[in-house]
């Protein structure tokens, strides 16, 4: 008769999966919780105790990690002198493992949780057995995941058990037993500048196809994915988000934290194409749709208050990609589920300006990861270095036009006022050509005229402060810093235009 080893936090389908291995002639050996659970089920059962011939001691720290276990998981049956180990040791083969792991994840995701209880949720002899059975999937059979149970007895039922499927499972279980020591090593680990960066995502969706349809594609998810994310997002309508929807969904998120007041944000190709905040919804929506009605057409808009049918009533008249929310009201969201393609979804705005873990750059052969850009431009700390001086709204309009080109692909340029993009510029490779583009965009509306023009970099020379003032504009900021600053001051003073040095750069590459 063979053996096996069930041992498992998660007990569920463990009686089931126990009765199926008895009905292959397995003899269960079992511990603790997982020996009472199949005992109180009828089921026939093996202590550990009698296999070992020592007792559970440090309670329960040590149970398995002993020879007369690992001796009968590791040996390898086609060795001579295994089996002639085992027999001299009078120790049995165990022929298939079943743990699963203490619940450590599960256990810090409570905020309240001590470390000294964490400590406690680190299993030391399920890894080890999981590890050894996985060793030596030649002759052991592992099972890791309870989902794999059915296919586990439908394998022996039909005398499946190939080597191809061992090797299948040994697999799981070293990507399982990896992702459950990077979770203790982050969780542990208090140096923000780790030697080594051990990183560890799940699955979430197999994805249609990647930028382009020639590239395959999956999105994985943190194992716990912050509230206020895509990750964590609850879609309640429409087709499947593709590659580039979760990109620049996630984009659309970081903008859309930067705004404490009623705002929508549109978004295309990881640019914003328009802004907008009011007193209300409906007024945000305006303002943001009149920023770049153009471009909105096919893009994704995010909300920071629940979607109410006036303001859904104009989105809906759209076509749109996505629209993010907290929340539909019920009439609203009758209204734009109509529309069977389009995606809504609900982020969790209440944890929107927590703190945000580090951002993680793929680059062939590496990673970059670095602090996300959460720096507050503040009026208080600009410095005006012109002879024209900006007015207080003039000072608030740039703070505005600050919180929307950190999200702007650079270089990039933003024109707008205290509420309302009016042009923007992104991603050229001279900065004229950006403050070009912003300005062309933003000339034709109608409040041009409490424009303020915004640089997310220093203007290496005095061309961008000439093409805007000519153009109209009256109040200019940049962060400073170049060889040229003289330049562009002269120009500004020449041209009577105000011009602010922000002190704070916003590459977005």
């Amino acid at each position: 008769m063979r053996r096996a080893l069930l041992s498992v936090s998660d007990k569920t389908g463990i009686v089931e999966f126990a009765r199926t291995l008895i009905a292959h002639d397995f003899e269960i050996i079992s511990t603790g919780g997982t020996q009472a659970t199949l005992s109180a089920a009828g089921i026939t059962v093996t202590p550990i105790e009698t296999v070992t011939r020592f007792p559970e001691i440090l309670d329960g720290r040590v149970k398995t990690l002993n020879p007369r276990i690992f001796g009968g998981i590791l040996a390898r049956r086609d060795n001579a002198e295994h089996t002639h180990t085992l027999a001299e040791h009078d120790i049995a083969p165990i022929d298939l493992v079943c743990v699963n792991l203490y619940p450590f994840a599960q256990t810090i995701s409570d905020p309240q949780v001590t470390l000294a209880a964490a400590v406690e949720q680190i299993d030391i002899g399920g890894p080890s057995l999981i590890r050894a059975a996985a060793k030596n999937y030649q002759d052991v059979l592992v099972v890791c995941d309870v989902n794999d149970y059915d296919q586990v007895g439908t394998t022996l039922a039909e005398h499946g058990d190939n080597l191809r499927f061992r090797k299948h499972l040994a697999a799981k279980v070293f990507h399982h037993t990896a992702h459950y020591d990077a979770v203790i090593a982050n969780y542990l680990t208090d140096d923000a500048k780790p030697d080594t960066l051990t990183l560890t995502y799940q699955r979430q969706s197999a994805l249609r196809y990647g930028e382009n349809p020639q590239q395959t594609a999956t999105f994985y998810a943190d194992y716990q994915p912050a509230p206020f994310s895509i990750a964590a997002a609850k879609q309640l309508h429409g087709k499947p988000l593709s590659f580039n929807n979760i990109k620049d969904a996630d984009a659309a998120l970081g903008l859309i934290r930067e705004f404490s007041d009623p705002t929508v944000v549109a978004l295309k190709h990881m640019n914003p194409c328009g802004i907008g905040s009011a007193p209300h919804l409906e007024a945000a929506w305006d303002k943001c749709y009149a920023a770049d009605s153009m471009s909105i057409f096919g893009g994704i808009t995010v909300l920071n208050r629940p979607v109410d049918l006036a303001t859904a009533t104009k989105m809906h008249q759209l076509f749109l990609e996505i629209i993010i929310a907290p929340a539909f009201e019920d009439a609203a969201y009758d209204l734009l589920a109509k529309k069977k393609n389009l995606r809504l979804m609900t982020v969790d705005f209440s944890t929107a300006s927590a703190p945000e873990a580090d951002e993680l750059i793929s680059v062939r052969g590496g990673l970059l990861r670095q602090e996300r850009d959460h720096v507050l431009d503040v009026p208080t700390a600009f410095r005006v270095v012109s002879a024209t001086q900006p007015t207080a709204d003039q000072l608030t309009a740039i703070t505005f036009g600050l919180k929307a080109i950190k999200f702007v692909k650079s270089n990039a340029i933003v024109v707008n006022t205290a509420d309302q993009t009016l042009g923007i510029g992104p991603g050229q490779m001279n900065r004229i050509d950006a403050v070009k583009i912003a300005v062309t965009k933003a000339l034709a509306k109608p409040n041009f005229d409490q424009a303020v023009l915004v640089s997310d970099a220093f203007f290496p020379m005095d061309d961008c402060v000439a093409y805007a003032a000519q153009h109209g504009i009256k109040v200019i900021a940049e962060p400073g810093g170049s060889i040229r600053d003289q330049d562009s001051i002269a120009m500004a003073d020449k041209l009577g235009v105000a011009l602010v040095f922000t002190g704070n750069r916003h590459f977005r590459h």
